[in-house]
Formats: structure tokens, sequence, C-alpha cells
């Protein structure tokens, strides 16, 4: 058996996520494949990534983008095959790399042949392997759900089955229906088809999709009434941290993960304490190595359910508390923690973080985001195009432009509340938060869709209208781009990880709104110091007294800087104490 806690080699890793649809189209029929993406491993292990984590490539009928799988055997066939996947594990192992892929095991696809027989029968042996409730009635006779709870996608949780006269349970879409994780045949099943299938063809670990989400509380009762314009209520008490979650995932390590030499993360949603986070990341507890904790890159979403869309302009420094609780919370721990600003489900770093202007502050805040991230203590996790940055979606794309599940249905709802400021509201919301953001093709040229498929295809989405002044190839051959620096950054990351992947997290004026200061101090040697200083702002900022006492105690020498003028071993003009605008330095005192 294969000690997962004295091998930790997930820790100093950068990860990389691909979004298979849209990464790269190697046969020019609109969808990005998974040959496409071997066709980059060099381009991603150039860049310093040494684990790819791979989306859903999974047989689905796409409800949910590949979330809604209808065979863990199999592969969505405009994505490749099988074999296509066992050639990216061996090109990953070639390169020095790792691969791990999407464990979506909290629900199936209503496609998939467990549900087809759940349904078939009220007798049937897979019957209880879902959720089945029956329904209630009102005063008046009418046939109401067995709850009030309101799903992630908008609308009820609980769908009507003609044929055996019951409600299943979905937390997401009725294309989705849930697992019931109480039935232990189904946890075996899950084992079998899809974690050992994948592990046994060499694949090095999961990211764990809503892992918190497969213990519900049994008593299937109404939430209390928060939203008095909706009968559907949010209740993420009643299925997240459920009483038997931590006994399902250490029998998953027992049973599946202890077996092999592995790398877990966990999407850990709806879950603000630390110390209930600690008890999924702790070693000693056996049963994740990492979670993703959403607090930051929340910012801005309303309560995730009715008004997540309803934007609020939030203040740095928010962020700074976030950053600090959750850099600080593994400190004198055996847990460990994660550093991410992007993924699938959420709008652009640069659109949120920065400054997206192409004629101002792009290039500048991308990198800010590249040098704040690769400065944290934790697993660094990068989303294909971050490098790059990538940045939102034109506002002035119409609705038709968003092809998300989630997009689409609270534009409907508001849509059918026939109030036009809810409209308004929700698509103002949708052009900074939508998930639709991450997933337009990757911007690889300046050909025709960004060199994502082929001049004469049509891709599943479209590309965005500055593929031509953003994309890899340009910033290839300029050693001053966003890519280039985030190489930069990367090499640096692994050069001092004692300071920065291990190191401890003291926050400077904590109480400044555009600037964010702070101090990694080395695990190895505490007499080994960065400072970090970002200007979250568009306005040049005079560095504060407490920052700049430090600066001159650390010698004023810059390790690195997002401004050229800066990039010296030591500066003593008085540049030194004047941020520019998005500009981030590192100051180091070894």
């Amino acid at each position: 058996m294969i000690s997962r806690i004295s091998h930790p080699w997930w820790k100093d890793a950068t990860i990389y996520q691909v979004y298979p649809a849209s990464f790269k189209d190697s046969n020019g029929d609109g969808w990005g494949d998974i040959p496409g993406l071997v066709s980059k491993l060099d381009y991603l292990s150039t860049l310093g990534v040494d684990v790819v984590w791979l989306s859903p490539m999974f047989e689905s009928p796409q409800a949910d983008m590949g979330y809604d799988i209808s065979d863990y055997q199999k592969v969505y066939a405009p994505y490749g095959t099988v074999e296509d996947v066992d050639s990216l594990v061996e090109g990953c192992h070639s390169r020095g790399m790792k691969l791990i892929l999407d464990l979506v095991v909290n629900h199936t696809s209503k496609e998939h042949e467990w549900f087809k027989e759940s349904r078939s029968s009220k007798d049937n042996p897979k019957r209880n392997w879902y959720i089945w409730k029956p329904a209630r009635y009102d005063q008046d006779g009418n046939r109401r759900p067995p709850t009030n709870w309101r799903s992630y996608f908008a609308g009820g949780t609980w769908t009507w089955d003609e044929l055996t006269q019951e409600y299943y349970l979905h937390l997401y879409a009725s294309d989705q229906p849930d697992l019931n994780w109480d039935n232990e045949a189904c946890r075996q099943a899950i084992y079998d088809n899809a974690m050992r299938f994948w592990l046994d063809r060499g694949v090095d670990g999961f990211r764990v999709d809503t892992v918190n989400k497969y213990s519900k509380r049994t008593e299937f009762v109404d939430a209390k009434m928060t939203d008095p314009n909706s009968e559907w209520q949010q209740a993420p008490e009643m299925w997240c941290n459920g009483p038997r979650i931590h006994e399902f995932l250490k029998e998953m390590n027992t049973e599946v993960l202890d077996h092999y030499d592995t790398v877990t993360v966990g999407e850990l949603s709806n879950t603000p304490a630390p110390r209930q986070v600690l008890d999924y990341v702790s070693a000693g507890e056996r049963e994740l190595d990492m979670v993703f904790q959403f607090d930051m890159i929340r910012l801005g979403t309303g309560d995730g359910f009715g008004s997540k869309y309803d934007f609020q302009p939030w203040k740095l420094t928010t962020l700074k508390t976030f950053v600090e609780r959750w850099q600080k919370f593994i400190e004198g721990t055996d847990g460990w923690t994660t550093v991410f600003c992007e993924n699938h489900d959420n709008g652009r770093a640069v659109s949120r973080f920065g400054n997206d202007s192409l004629v101002q502050h792009w290039e500048t805040s991308a990198k800010m985001i590249a040098l704040w991230q690769a400065t944290l203590t934790g697993t660094l996790f990068l989303y294909q195009g971050q490098e790059i940055g990538m940045t939102n979606m034109p506002r002035n794309w119409p609705i038709e432009e968003y092809k998300d599940i989630e997009s689409n249905n609270f534009y409907q709802e508001a849509e059918q509340s026939g109030d036009p400021e809810r409209v308004e509201k929700v698509m103002n919301g949708l052009q900074i938060l939508a998930r639709d953001h991450s997933r337009i093709p990757f911007q690889w040229d300046d050909s025709p869709h960004g060199g994502f498929t082929a001049p004469d295809a049509t891709p599943w989405m479209r590309a965005h209208d500055d593929y031509p002044k953003i994309n890899a190839a340009k910033q290839l051959r300029d050693p001053k781009s966003v890519l280039s620096f985030y190489r930069d950054m990367l090499k640096l990351r692994k050069d001092y990880a004692d300071v920065f992947v291990h190191g401890t997290f003291d926050l400077l004026d904590s109480k400044n709104e555009k600037v964010f200061s702070y101090v990694k101090t080395s695990s190895l040697d505490t007499q080994k110091r960065a400072l970090v200083v970002l200007n979250f702002s568009a306005d040049e900022m005079v560095i504060s007294e407490t920052v700049g006492a430090l600066i001159k105690e650390m010698g004023q020498r810059v390790l690195i800087a997002t401004s050229p003028s800066l990039q010296s071993e030591q500066t003593g003009d008085d540049r030194t104490f004047l941020l520019g605008a998005y500009e981030g330095r590192i100051y180091i005192d070894h």
C-alpha cells in the first residue's frame, strides 16, 4: 500500500485545467478533442505545468457540458476514444507531467443505464441507487414535490416520473439525477466504474466534483422561506456536509485511492468555516488532499441561488480577508490548501480582479494577477487561457451567444418574471460572472477562430473578437508578454518553493482598499522572506509607510516586477515608493 501522506508530489505542482470542448480541435468539427490536447502538451510542459486536469470527456448527452455522464467508461465521441486518453496519459508521463480527470459521482445523466433501470419500476434492484420520493398534495388535492428546495440551475430539485409515479431528486438539472450514496451497492459500482477503471489505465488522480453533497439529510423537509418571490427556496444545509460525508470519503480512500499514488482535490461549496474545511483536508483524516474553497472566487455573486447573478461590487479589503483566511488556516496543521482565481465555472480573472481594457491596463493587470497567484501558499491551479490573459466575452454579445444551461435558465427565469429591471440585472451579472466566459475557444493564433479549429469550421462557441490581439502565438514571440511572465513566475515559484509554495503568509495594511501587500516567510529559514506588493487599482499609488519601511529594511532588492524598469537587483530612485496602475513587485531579503 502506498502512503499518500509521505509522498506529496502534488504540493509543489502547478496544475492546469483543460476544458476539452474549447482547448484545441484537431479534426475541424468545431469541438475541441483529446488529440488536440495531446498536440499541445509541449506548450504546457514549456509553460511549467506539472499536472494536466482534464474536465469531463466521458460519454454524455451534454446537457451540462459533460457533467451529466451516461457512461463512465466511454469517451464522448467528438472528444475521441479511450485509446486517445491512453495516448494522453503516455504523452503526459513521457514529459514528466501527470494527468487527473474529473470525478463526477454526485449524479449521473438520466441517460445512464443505472438510472434507466432505476426508473423502470419500483422493485428494480437499482431503484434505490437514486433518490425517489412520493408526491405531496395540497389542500386542494394538487400534486406537489416532496420539498420546496431550489436547484443550482433555477427551478426546483424534483422531477415527476409518470411511469413509477414518484419524484426523483436532482440538485442541478433534471437531466442530472442524484445518486444515492447511502446505498452500498451503488457506492461500490462508483468505485469500480468511475475510479478503478481510469486509475488502472495510469490516470494520476481526480478533481472531485461537488464532493460534499454525497450525503443528504434524509428528513426531506422544506427549507425556510428566504425568497418570498419564489416557491423554490435555497437549501444547501439539506445536502452539503451531510451526516455520512466523512464516512464516505474515508471509505473511498480505503477501497480505492490508498492503493494508487494519486492526488485528489475536492470542490467544496457552502463550507465557510476553516475548522470544517480542515476536516476534509487533514492528512490524518485521509479523505482529500486539498479542496477548492470558493469565498474569494465568488466575490460579486449573490447567494449562489436566486440572486447569484445580481452582481455586487466588492472591496479589496474583502478579498484580502478571504485570501488571508485560506492562507493561514493550514498553519500549524496537517492540512493543505489550493491557489486559484479561474476555473470553468467563473468569469475570467483579468476581467474580474484586474482590468481588461486593451487600450490601457489589460497586460499589466494580467501580469499582476500572475504575480499574486504564484506567490501564495498551496498547490497552484491555472485555467486554460489564464496564462495569456484571456478576457470575458464582449459585453455587446447577446444572450444567444451564452450556451451554458445555468446562464440560460437564470435569464429565462428573469424573463418569465415580467420584470424588465430583473432581466437587465441578470444580464449585467451574466456579462461579468457567467460560466460561459471561461468556455469560449482558446486563442492560439490570429487565424480564423483564433486557431482553435479549421478556418471553415463552425466552433461550438464563438471565438472572442479580440483573438487577433490576445493569442498564444503572438505572446510566444514576445519575451515581455503575459505568457512569458507566467513562465517566469512559475519557474520562480519552484526556485523559491520554501517561500512561495510552503511559506507562511502575513498580511500588511489590511485596510488599504487599493494596494494588497503581504510577507511570505520561508518554511525552512525564518530569516528568508519575500514582500509582495500589488496595486489592484488603475491609480498610481504611493506605498504606505509600513510597507516602505520594510522595503528599506530588505535593501530594496526587487526579485521580479511587472514593470520592466524595476527588473533589477536593486533600485533606489523615486519610483521605489510609487506603484503604477496594476503594478506588482516582489522584494526579497535573502
